[in-house]
């Protein structure tokens, strides 16, 4: 009887051994993942500013352009900004002098 008792002793003692060794591991692998999150998360946040300010630069070529040629289209397109533009600096305005 004893025997067989220390066998299920020494079973159950591997057993909670391997589980302790797998909880480990993926303590790990739940480590390495959450740092590779943060620096996707980063990657994606300079990404993003990238390209909003490849969309402003694109912007504001399209203004100069529309500038430079004096075509109608371009014209229009140029007052329509400008006039944008003309907004968003009333607005700043109106609020500094709050």
């Amino acid at each position: 009887m004893d025997s067989s008792k220390e066998d299920l002793v020494i079973n159950l003692k591997t057993r909670i051994q391997k589980i302790i060794d797998l909880y480990e591991n993926q303590k790990k692998i739940n480590i390495e993942l959450e740092n590779n999150n943060q620096e996707l998360k980063e990657k994606l946040i300079l990404l993003e500013n990238k390209v909003s300010d490849v969309e402003e630069k694109y912007e504001n070529l399209k203004l100069a352009r529309a500038i430079v040629s004096p075509d109608e289209e371009g014209t229009h397109e140029a007052r329509i900004k400008v006039n944008r533009i003309v907004r968003e600096i009333d607005k700043c305005i109106a609020l500094l002098n709050r």
